[in-house]
């Protein structure tokens, strides 16, 4: 008789995704960033507002979203230009995430990696 206790498999899952935006206007990762943090929980304020760092090179946004509990579905938000976003983490968060994205943009999978445990998709919102 086997008396280890059952752990079921969804507690296993991790539901973290993180979110990386590059070389886009500040306006667009604000416009991004405030759509997911309506759905899920972030590591970031809900006032935190993404801000252009002086120098050479091209700003990365990078935010970590919880999917385990979706809040409320984001409303469409306007973009000034097509963003490019990196998302990765477990094959179901990530799933979960892009459905969170998809009330409030046009979602566009650019391309796929995928690991053991863990996936990164490239992905192009466009305003709807």
């Amino acid at each position: 008789m086997n008396s280890a206790k059952q752990v079921p498999a969804t507690e296993h899952v991790s539901a973290e995704v993180v979110v990386e935006l590059e070389s886009c206007a500040t306006q667009d990762a604000h416009a991004v960033f405030s759509a997911l943090r309506t759905s899920f929980s972030s590591d970031r304020a809900a006032d935190d507002v993404p801000e252009e760092v002086a120098g050479a090179g091209s700003t990365v946004w990078t935010s970590t979203f919880d999917v385990s509990e979706r809040k409320a579905a984001a409303e469409p938000r306007r973009l000034t230009a097509p963003v490019l976003v990196s998302l990765q983490g477990g094959y179901w968060a990530v799933d979960e995430l892009c459905k969170g994205l998809e009330p409030a943009f046009a979602v566009h999978i650019l391309g796929t990696a995928a690991g053991d445990q863990e996936k990164e998709v490239e992905l192009r919102l466009e305003t709807r």
